[in-house]
């Protein structure tokens, strides 16, 4: 279901509740473009649950693979900086 952004200053968030008992999402339209997603607190859970457990899952597969460094914590954070420091050229 999308909605105006106007619609929810209009009404407020009790327009939220309404809507979600039919439907499992909202996207909010602010001047003609999908820009937020609103949707009920356990549906939210579940999908993060998915998510994380893909990202769980392609984690193992890439130590799996050997796709991974050993380092110490300062080597880390060395690395993180270079990187950063880099990464806007």
């Amino acid at each position: 279901m999308v909605i105006n952004a106007n619609d929810v200053k209009i009404k407020g968030v009790s327009l939220f509740a309404q809507i979600l008992e039919k439907f499992d999402e909202i996207i909010i339209n602010v001047r003609g473009k999908n820009r937020y997603v609103v949707m009920d607190i356990e549906r939210y859970r579940e999908l993060r649950a998915i998510e994380l457990d893909s990202l769980y899952e392609k984690a193992m597969r890439e130590v799996n693979e050997g796709n991974f460094k050993v380092m110490t914590a300062e080597e880390h954070l060395k690395e993180l900086v270079y990187e950063l420091q880099n990464s806007s050229n």
